[in-house]
């Protein structure tokens, strides 16, 4: 008799230490927020290794493409552009007060290459804005191959833009890599992960919009 009281004491007590909802609610949200912040980590290393090896596809183009934010950009596109490896040059996003002049002296380059083969983008103000302003410069100049020349940390938005923007050109990377950044030992310098933690972000959040975009939304 006293053992069945105590069995009937013990499943009292078990259905009394049940775990309220709001504390199984708390452990999933945590859970899957664990899970999130490994994935977004992991994805962030990959995306940070993709940057410091992106490597230079090495062919000719029907034109090169450069999108502005630093002096070596357009160096860079400049030297490709004497060197015949496109017949045509498009610098998109040149601030309204720069002119082909003033962007001639900076690169030194011949005066002859800028008269006959070099535009400039006054429009574009945004990724997504370089991507429409290129579309645009490319079906004019019916070119089905375009060199794409920027910073090595840019070049996987810029891509992603840019393919949406016209899919059916090939799109040919030439990245910029700052030798300052230090792109190969980049989790050594915190300067240089900050720099990638951003733009993966905004990489992230553009490959989410552009989905959207392709499912008809908004």
């Amino acid at each position: 008799m006293t053992v069945g009281r105590d069995d009937g004491r013990a499943d009292r007590t078990g259905a009394g230490r049940r775990e309220p909802g709001w504390v199984r609610w708390l452990r999933r949200v945590l859970l899957l927020g664990f899970v999130a912040g490994l994935a977004f980590a992991a994805g962030f290393v990959r995306f940070a290794e993709v940057v410091a090896g992106y490597p230079v596809v090495d062919e000719p183009a029907d034109g090169i493409v450069a999108l502005t934010g630093g002096r070596d950009r357009i160096q860079l596109a400049v030297e490709l552009l004497e060197q015949g490896r496109g017949r045509r040059l498009l610098i998109s996003g040149v601030h309204p007060a720069t002119t082909a002049a003033d962007i001639r002296r900076e690169t030194e380059a011949r005066p002859q290459l800028f008269a006959c083969c070099v535009d400039l983008d006054h429009q574009a103000e945004t990724t997504v804005g370089n991507a429409l302003e290129t579309d645009r410069w490319v079906r004019q100049n019916q070119f089905r191959s375009v060199i794409v020349v920027t910073s090595a940390y840019h070049m996987p938005r810029s891509l992603a833009e840019l393919q949406s923007s016209m899919p059916e050109i090939r799109l040919l990377p030439h990245p910029v890599k700052r030798p300052e950044l230090e792109l190969d030992r980049w989790w050594a310098r915190p300067r240089t992960v900050k720099l990638l933690m951003a733009e993966y972000v905004k990489y992230i959040l553009a490959r989410v919009r552009l989905g959207l975009e392709t499912l008809g939304w908004p």
